[in-house]
């Protein structure tokens, strides 16, 4: 018999109905075994049961009929190479005309004297003015020689498959027809649905009410005539949820056996004697609030025990978890190791060096910047390879480019990583191997809930920095039309003889023939005309570093009342007198991205102001994100109504390098559904590290988080 195991080793092209060109097209969707075809699951699912008489259909409903063929044509329209099928049905009570357009072949198929079953929708006869019509509607034929009436799976008994019962729809691809699709699928899980079996321990089932891993597949993709359909359109039956609960079972396994690898290696353990610390407080222009302390000492703990730290620390814009970050990493230089801050883009990295070199330098600490294009002399990345070979240089500021072999470090202790969402389980990996089991510290400004937070890091501790300084008011913001100008100029005029500075944030650098969209360029050409005794100033991801640098410095010591920009000042920019932002074209950016944005001002003692400027037309999708920007300043609160708008997939970027894709279950949707599977894997590996006494799941594991990364090292 064909074991589950080997299910994913069983080619699809085998399977009756498809064969090697149908496998090609199967492909396309991600289907090349047995194993793939029971996990694509239908989309959603139609109520063909309801079985009416001609007489009793109603215009513009999905239904089904019963009847025989009195009439089949082929029809030729005239000056248009379009052939027709045409037929007509006869169920004692009326006549139905079905109509399929380009498939001749029709013909060859429903024939005179068949008894059929059609479903479609009913429209109006146009050339008889009353009566019934359906297009291309599915069809079954009621005749014992029907290739496509099987044996049922669950019974035993006669059933059709595309008419008279819940319908399962799937997504297919060209060539490839709906119809097929489920007479593929249908062939699959009669053939296959035995040869399943259940990885996941029988108590962890009782305990949690899941049904049956062979009755829910066959369930989702031939569910009974009595089921409530709305919750199979939603995804949410209980055979939905048993189907997501392995998945998340599965990926958090994974994540709980790097823990627990991670718990069982020897790290570094530090035992600084605090001066550089004491001296980094003592510096620095502000007092840290409570929730930085705190995040600080768990920091600190993890640092000195012996095994290597992993933990998250997450915050709002503002909170200050760079400042945290750089005092981890003062104490892993004062123990005599080298520390690396990881960030995803080029324009991020130079932020935070030129944000925090000057801290660093002032504490006796020499650190670097380090991307792929900045340091475009051969001599200059070569002297700068050396130096952190050597161990001169006590901090590393870059993008993956600090990954690359060619870097190597003499003793990296600690591993920092901003925006973590952005990163994976693989890239945070290699950079661990440039040092000896180094700790990890990772960050991140997308407040997203606990549970799914524990999802995406669930290898990680976790921290969050819940409060701003003290002294912070929120940011007022409001939403203005492109002809509401007026209003937005007497602002920047008032704020700026109130002694403040203003940001202007552009969508794009230059004019495109490409867009229309205002530009930063042109935008400070206007400002200059507009406000001809204001200095105003232009910063963008074009400039070179250093001249970037000389820009917020001269905006810092306040030689710029007007700051033109583009998004280049997202992150990373502090300047307290800044205290009123200007969006132009508000509807293109981001939720997420707006609110990165407005964290720039709102940072000192004055009460700021963000204007959107928003272009018509925009949809709803835009209108909807301006408005929950002008309603809220809560990060989270804007990043559930973000993850409302977008969904998870979009939401967290491009999918987590380094972990397993998630096809059927949703993060959102399943956030409970989580948190169990979640406890469940812990408790699990907590008692079987390596699975050696669940032979099954450790295959199912393996196999779910293949070519991701190295789990399962002992055992």
């Amino acid at each position: 018999m064909q074991r589950d195991k080997d299910l994913s080793d069983f080619p699809i092209q085998y399977i009756r109905g498809v064969g090697p060109q149908r496998a090609k097209l199967l492909k396309r969707l991600g289907i090349t075994t047995v194993k793939d075809a029971f996990y694509y699951l239908p989309y959603r699912y139609e109520d063909r049961s309801n079985l009416k008489k001609i007489s009793e259909l109603r215009y513009g409903n999905i239904e089904t009929i019963i009847g025989k063929i009195v009439s089949a044509e082929i029809i030729q329209l005239p000056k248009k190479n379009i052939k027709i099928f045409e037929l007509i049905l006869n169920d004692g009570s009326g006549l139905l005309k079905g109509k399929w357009f380009n498939q001749p072949f029709m013909k060859k198929i429903l024939k005179v004297g068949q008894e059929i079953v059609l479903c479609g929708i009913v429209k109006r006869n146009p050339y008889w003015g009353f009566g019934f019509e359906m297009d291309n509607p599915e069809y079954e034929i009621l005749d014992n020689t029907n290739e496509y009436e099987v044996q049922d799976m669950k019974s035993g008994d006669s059933s059709l498959i595309h008419t008279n019962r819940i319908v399962p729809v799937y997504k297919v691809t060209s060539g490839l027809s709906v119809r097929q699709m489920r007479t593929i699928m249908f062939n699959i899980v009669n053939s296959h649905i035995k040869d399943i079996t259940d990885p996941i321990p029988e108590e962890i089932l009782i305990r949690n009410n899941l049904s049956s891993l062979p009755e829910s597949l066959a369930s989702v993709h031939f569910p009974d005539i009595d089921i409530d359909l709305e919750i199979f359109n939603r995804g949410v039956s209980k055979y939905h949820r048993r189907l997501s609960f392995d998945e998340l079972f599965m990926l958090e396994l994974g994540l709980a056996m790097i823990k627990q690898g991670k718990v069982i290696e020897k790290g570094i353990s530090f035992n600084p004697e605090g001066n550089l610390i004491k001296k980094l407080i003592d510096i620095l222009p502000f007092r840290l609030t409570d929730s930085q302390k705190r995040v600080f000492n768990e920091i600190l703990e993890d640092m000195k025990k012996p095994h290597p730290m992993n933990r998250l620390i997450q915050g709002d814009v503002g909170c200050g978890k760079t400042i945290v970050a750089i005092m981890a990493m003062a104490v892993a230089a004062e123990c005599g190791y080298q520390s690396a801050l990881m960030v995803p883009t080029e324009i991020l990295a130079e932020q935070h060096y030129i944000n925090i070199h000057n801290i660093i330098e002032e504490l006796g600490l020499k650190i670097c910047l380090l991307t792929g294009s900045i340091n475009t002399l051969r001599t200059t990345r070569e002297t700068l390879r050396n130096e952190i070979a050597s161990g001169e240089i006590d901090i590393v500021v870059g993008t993956h480019a600090i990954i690359q072999e060619s870097v190597v470090f003499k003793n990296l202790g600690l591993v920092v990583i901003d925006e973590q969402h952005r990163f994976g389980v693989m890239q945070r990996a290699l950079l661990r191997k440039k040092g000896i089991n180094p700790d990890v510290l990772v960050m991140t400004a997308t407040p997203i809930p606990r549970t799914l937070a524990l999802t995406l890091y669930g290898d990680l501790d976790y921290s969050v920095i819940d409060e701003l300084p003290p002294d912070r008011l929120p940011v007022q913001t409001f939403l203005f039309s492109s002809r509401q100008k007026e209003p937005v100029y007497n602002k920047i005029k008032e704020e700026i003889n109130k002694g403040r500075q203003v940001y202007v944030v552009y969508p794009i650098i230059e004019e495109s023939e490409k867009t229309d969209l205002r530009s930063a360029i042109m935008g400070k050409n206007a400002f200059e005309k507009f406000f001809p005794d204001f200095r105003v100033g232009l910063i963008h991801g074009r400039i070179r570093t250093e001249e970037r640098e000389m820009i917020m410095t001269s905006f810092k010591r306040r030689e710029i009342d007007i700051l033109v920009c583009t998004t280049v000042i997202e992150v990373g920019v502090d300047v307290p007198n800044a205290s009123l932002m200007l969006i132009i074209h508000a509807e293109r950016f981001g939720l997420s991205q707006l609110h990165q944005l407005r964290g720039r001002i709102g940072r000192g003692s004055y009460a700021s102001s963000c204007l959107l400027i928003a272009y018509e037309p925009y949809g709803d999708e835009a209108r909807r994100r301006l408005n929950i920007m002008v309603k809220n300043n809560d990060g989270f609160r804007i990043a559930e109504e973000d993850l409302d708008i977008r969904g998870p997939g979009e939401f967290f970027g491009t999918r987590q390098s380094g972990m397993p894709d998630l096809r059927i279950a949703n993060i959102i949707r399943d956030a409970h559904l989580l948190n169990i599977a979640r406890k469940e894997a812990f408790n699990l590996i907590n008692k079987d590290p390596y699975l050696n006494n669940n032979p099954l799941l450790r295959n199912a594991v393996e196999k779910f988080w293949k070519g991701k990364i190295e789990l399962f090292k002992t055992g």
